[in-house]
């Protein structure tokens, strides 16, 4: 037993869901009737409801309570430049969902739950306030997402300014401590997913692939014009120069990485070496590049506007424009909290479904399927991210180099030469 769990442990989790979607679908049609193989399915799904809401909590919290606020000019363009590109990434993930409105399959009764569809964006936004202020226990315990970003954000300030280091500690051991639960639950996710498709295959055939199938086009094809068009059209307007030479080296030499590692966090030490070979600064990349593996969430944002209007769009909610670009702004906020976990952005659906009043047993099961579509999309998503934060970092610097009229690089259009170990 304990060979057969080192075996499992030490192989490829793509491998291992991938393993699970066929054998769920294999057994939903050798046994259809057999309700019990889908339990795993809504065990993990309950897993992920119980543990997301804290995750969002400590995170946040901790992460803001050990925040550094030394911030230079290009320091300050950089964050600019993450945070511009989120809502860019987010918006374009509108634009393609009402172009291409998509629907999901959702496995439980969803229409005998009750939702409260808002009748309007003063309604949205009334809701929207009246969770932010919500109890911050209350909505921990009840998926109040709003109200867990609102109360985190607020308690990592006030512990900035107070906590000691011993403190800082505390609250970043629980934070590591949480985030290795959620790791736990993670690898558990071949068997959730297995009992997912047994579900969703044996209740809806197999058409729900094809339903699925769209879904990841539109993911994969709104990332990559993300970061094939709109990324390098900020680089473009920033530097004045043909962007795609920097873009390319940075999809090269670190979204390749990041897509088979799945994780912004283990991909830090190539940024750190990209960075290196391209000359920059190493103490401004040696803290933007950590902060882009949390912030700079390009592909989460699409994930999860994209996600939250396909629910919408299944439930028969109407969402006006007004209405899908605050979703625009929060899908935004909630990539920047997304975790360093594969498969984090998933994990904040349920916060952006709230503020369409979607009841959060229904943005839970999309939160499932999201896993089960996460080998293609959560591979996309963590390049595009990774790749980016290397891409941005670069630009803030090439642009205070131009403004100090510094040579640029030479692949840029520059004279200035790397050395023969950074090319």
């Amino acid at each position: 037993m304990i060979k057969t769990i080192k075996i499992y442990n030490s192989s490829s989790l793509i491998l291992r869901i991938v393993i699970g979607m066929l054998l769920g679908v294999a057994l939903a049609f050798a046994f259809p009737s057999a309700g019990w193989i889908g339990m795993a399915g809504g065990f993990f799904v309950r897993a992920l409801k119980s543990i997301a809401p804290v995750l969002v909590f400590v995170l946040v919290t901790a992460s803001l309570c050990q925040s550094s606020s030394k911030l230079d000019k290009r320091f300050g363009l950089v964050i600019f430049l993450y945070i511009f590109s989120t809502y860019l990434a987010s918006f374009a993930a509108v634009v393609a969902s009402f172009v291409f409105p998509q629907k999901i399959t959702l496995t439980n009764d969803y229409q005998s739950i009750t939702t409260a569809a808002p009748g309007g964006i003063g309604d949205i936004l009334e809701n929207m306030f009246l969770n932010i202020f919500d109890n911050p226990v209350s909505a921990i315990a009840s998926a109040n997402y709003l109200g867990i970003l609102f109360w985190s954000i607020v308690l990592g300030m006030a512990l900035k300014r107070f906590a000691g280091a011993s403190t800082q500690q505390v609250l970043i051991n629980i934070s590591d401590a949480v985030t290795e639960v959620v790791r736990w639950i993670i690898n558990l996710a071949p068997f959730g997913i297995c009992g997912l498709m047994f579900t969703a295959v044996s209740e809806s055939g197999m058409d729900i692939f094809t339903n699925y199938g769209k879904l990841i086009l539109l993911l994969a094809g709104t990332m990559l014009t993300v970061s094939l068009v709109l990324n390098p059209l900020i680089v473009a307007v920033t530097l004045r120069r043909n962007p795609y030479p920097l873009v390319f080296r940075c999809i090269r030499e670190s979204g390749f990485t990041a897509f088979f590692t799945r994780s912004s966090a283990a991909n830090i030490p190539v940024n750190l070496e990209l960075c290196r070979k391209l000359g920059l600064d190493s103490d401004m990349y040696s803290v933007s590049i950590p902060l882009g593996s949390t912030i700079n969430m390009d592909g989460a944002a699409v994930t999860i506007t994209i996600m939250t209007l396909a629910t919408a769009n299944t439930l028969g909610i109407e969402v006006s424009l007004p209405t899908a670009m605050l979703l625009s702004f929060l899908s935004s906020l909630a990539a920047c909290g997304s975790s360093g976990v594969a498969g984090g952005s998933l994990l904040l659906i349920p916060m952006a479904c709230s503020l369409f009043g979607v009841a959060d047993d229904i943005s839970m099961q999309v939160v499932g399927i999201g896993f089960i579509i996460g080998v293609i999309q959560d591979s996309m998503e963590t390049a595009i991210n990774s790749s980016g934060d290397v891409l941005f970092t670069a630009t803030a610097e090439y642009a205070s180099w131009k403004k100090e009229g510094k040579s640029l690089p030479a692949f840029l259009g520059g004279d200035r030469e790397l050395d023969r170990t950074e090319n």
